[in-house]
């Protein structure tokens, strides 16, 4: 008779449901987003996905092997991780991309700390900063019907009008897996089948609205949140990347604070950051507090209380609040009152901010237009553009505004053009351009400006922006004449020299086909 005992540390507790079945519910509950943008995006986003999912399994398959451990591969984690990955990438992304993703995220990220429990964060999305860090370029490229376009939330961040409906469909461009309605489909199916913890989903959306209604301007506007809300992998990263077993937290309030955490650090990212999309740093970054969380976080010891017993022989129901997470229910009220209370305030404080906004807007016109004495907005010509990427050979250039300036005699003295470049070498390159009436520029003024210290930072020296000062041309070129006025390049910063004088061409352009009518 066999009399060894099994020791293990408690809690001593089981589960029907294998970690295998649990994969592959959460691989099913992508499909839906996976299925709108295969259906939107054409067959370039499937093979983005299979890619990515092929080189998961393969990269896992072929550790297993060569560490002489069992067939991980075969739980369905690779998978789900693969899929993930693709889900947040452009369907335009090259194929490199997701294959070097998913090899970086089992890899490194899975592998090389234990598998299958014991990564440190998500790999998915520690795959995507890799990629968005190593190759910036080639992953922010996004195309709809074959036509080059910012995403939503990039023109959100330019202050243009989105379409809510289409980003709630997935049909307004972006990432693969954009469309909100196919997730939330997926995500309250593991939510309603208790496979993912509500405390996470819910407060991560919760401390996201209430940030950014608080401090992202425009007050608790339905219009403004719901178009935050839908874009940027706010409820991707909520209900698949928050909610990794992982990664998170084990008490329920720690999963709370942890949700909270997330969803206050993507809405500041968003309003206070230069990258729209970084909601995927700041779930990142609350990973790696995960284990101070769970230390002083700590869930109470499994026993039972008489009212515990009674509740689960159904002879009692807990009362309605208490069925409510509590955290879930401060959050409500707390959203309320700071919605009524900001709103009042921005009410009452809306004409002294738009005084102070034109105040500031005047000085930036007459920055790069110093004879005009008052100025003109002229939306229609920049409304006509639909807040889509300028003309073609400029890259990703957006006219953000036109002003046209006259002196005191009421005479045409000349424009003042904001645009913005999305290539810079770190983000954003926005600048006024100011052209005279006769079509010569009198000067560049940068109102963003981002770049490495002592490279790219350089380009807003006098010593190259002087060089488009004086110059009346149809364009200039970078380091080269070929019939263009020739400009200078930052030394050891030709990215952010070549965005600006891109920047430059596209605003003479505006100026000359918009403005003046081709004359």
């Amino acid at each position: 008779m066999n009399t060894a005992l099994n020791l293990s540390s408690g809690p001593h507790v089981r589960d029907r449901w294998t970690t295998r079945f649990i994969m592959h519910v959460v691989l099913l509950s992508m499909l839906p987003a996976a299925a709108v943008g295969v259906y939107v995006y054409g067959l370039k986003a499937l093979w983005v996905m299979l890619a990515s999912m092929g080189a998961a399994i393969l990269t896992e398959f072929l550790f297993d092997k060569l560490m002489g451990k069992p067939d991980t591969w075969k739980d369905g984690s690779a998978l789900v991780t693969g899929l993930m990955l693709a889900l947040t990438l452009s369907a335009d992304s090259p194929l490199y991309a997701p294959i070097l993703g998913s090899i970086f995220a089992i890899l490194v990220v899975k592998c090389a700390f234990g598998g299958l429990g014991k990564n440190i964060v998500n790999p998915a999305l520690a795959a995507r900063c890799f990629l968005l860090i190593s190759f910036p370029n080639a992953l922010t490229v996004y195309s709809l019907d074959g036509v080059s376009s910012a995403t939503p939330v990039e023109q959100l961040a330019h202050g243009n009008v989105v379409n809510v409906t289409q980003m709630f469909l997935g049909t307004a461009g972006g990432v693969i897996g954009s469309s909100i309605l196919a997730l939330l489909i997926g995500g309250l199916v593991l939510w309603a089948l208790d496979i993912i913890h509500g405390q996470i989903c819910f407060s991560v959306i919760g401390g996201f609205v209430v940030f950014l209604g608080l401090f992202g301007g425009k007050g608790f506007d339905p219009y403004f949140l719901l178009a935050h809300l839908c874009g940027g992998g706010v409820i991707l990263g909520a209900f698949f990347m928050a909610t990794d077993y992982v990664t998170s937290p084990v008490s329920r309030l720690g999963q709370t604070v942890y949700g909270v955490l997330i969803g206050v650090l993507g809405a500041m990212f968003r309003v206070l950051g230069t990258a729209a999309d970084s909601f995927s740093y700041s779930i990142i970054i609350a990973n790696l507090f995960v284990p101070m969380i769970d230390t002083y976080i700590v869930s109470k010891p499994y026993a039972f209380r008489k009212r515990a017993i009674a509740i689960q022989n159904g002879e009692e129901q807990k009362p309605l609040l208490q069925r409510i997470p509590k955290p879930v229910i401060a959050l409500a009220i707390i959203a309320l009152v700071s919605g009524l209370a900001l709103s009042g305030a921005y009410s009452m404080t809306k004409d002294t901010i738009d005084a102070q906004k034109m105040a500031a807007n005047k000085a930036a016109y007459q920055a790069v237009c110093p004879e005009a004495d008052s100025f003109t907005a002229l939306t229609e010509p920049v409304d006509a553009l639909g807040g889509e990427v300028y003309g073609s050979g400029f890259g990703r250039v957006y006219i953000n505004e036109a002003v046209e300036g006259v002196d005191a005699g009421g005479n045409l003295v000349g424009y003042a053009i904001s645009v913005t470049s999305s290539e810079g070498y770190d983000g954003d390159i926005t600048l006024y351009v100011g052209v005279g009436a006769d079509g010569t520029v009198s000067s560049i003024s940068f109102t963003e400006l981002h770049e490495t210290p002592g490279k790219g930072m350089l380009c807003g020296d006098p010593a190259f922006m002087d060089q488009f000062s004086g110059a009346k041309v149809a364009a200039f070129g970078l380091n080269s004449g070929n019939g263009a006025e020739r400009i200078d390049g930052v030394t050891g910063a030709t990215i952010t020299s070549r965005a600006v004088v891109n920047a430059v061409n596209a605003a003479l352009d505006f100026y000359q086909n918009s403005l003046k009518g081709g004359q």
